[in-house]
């Protein structure tokens, strides 16, 4: 099994996606997209993983690569290609479908402990056994609609759209790959800590800091969505 991961800033790699894939043995490329690299024919691979950043998935006048990734994507999942999408990944995967994806009430940012699992999470083979209720850590802007076709597998009060499914393609808004030790090392970058400040004021930084305790469950129910993909989706032929 060989996976294409699509990464997106140097600081958001796959966190416990990745102790999964390694631990299974899975041979992956990482592709850092931002950093000029061109992207590879996805027939040569397995399956697709795409991870977040923070520009937005339209913002093709200042990175017009987006545009060749979008159609990368549509052309990958359209054709059945399983696919792993987490906050712009989720956001580009939408896009791709051609669902809109916009600004959002507020930006989301922190640890949030008020994402549900649907009543079609139940059946979904990926979904079926995670917990009802997710505490995750959330830090997007953007929200997108439910492409036509898709299955809605989790929500919350703000962004009702926080994971879906469609076909063999999952997005996921929230980062559950996240250890709070990868988590803390978002506080560090600039241009993320001036977004959490502007969103949630001077104390914020201090805040979520203390905060990141809580998400000390959250790799281990990353590994386990990632594994049920992995062995559920990517290795069933359909």
């Amino acid at each position: 099994m060989r996976l294409l991961v699509i990464q997106h800033a140097a600081c958001e790699p796959p966190g416990a996606y990745e102790d999964e894939m390694l631990e299974r043995g899975i041979e992956f490329e990482r592709l850092e997209i931002d950093e000029g690299r061109a992207l590879p024919d996805w027939r040569d691979f397995d399956a697709i993983v795409a991870m977040g950043g923070p520009m937005g998935a339209n913002d093709d006048d200042e990175l017009p690569w987006l545009a060749d990734e979008r159609r990368l994507i549509g052309e990958a999942v359209r054709a059945g290609h399983p696919y792993w999408g987490v906050c712009l990944g989720a956001q580009l995967l939408a896009a791709s479908l051609g669902a809109r994806v916009y600004p959002g009430p507020r930006p989301e940012i922190g640890v949030r402990g008020d994402v549900e699992l649907t009543a079609a999470a139940s059946g979904d083979p990926v979904f079926a056994r995670a917990p009802s209720r997710i505490t995750t850590l959330q830090w997007h802007g953007d929200t997108f609609e439910l492409p036509e076709g898709g299955t809605l597998l989790a929500s919350s009060p703000e962004y009702v759209n926080q994971a879906f499914a469609w076909r063999r393609a999952y997005g996921v808004q929230f980062h559950l790959e996240a250890s709070p030790e990868l988590a803390a090392s978002w506080l560090q970058v600039p241009e993320y800590a001036a977004e959490l400040r502007e969103v949630h004021g001077d104390g914020a930084l201090d805040a979520l800091a203390a905060d990141l305790s809580e998400l000390a469950a959250a790799p281990a129910l990353a590994r386990q969505l990632f594994g049920r993909w992995i062995e559920r989706v990517v290795a069933v032929t359909p």
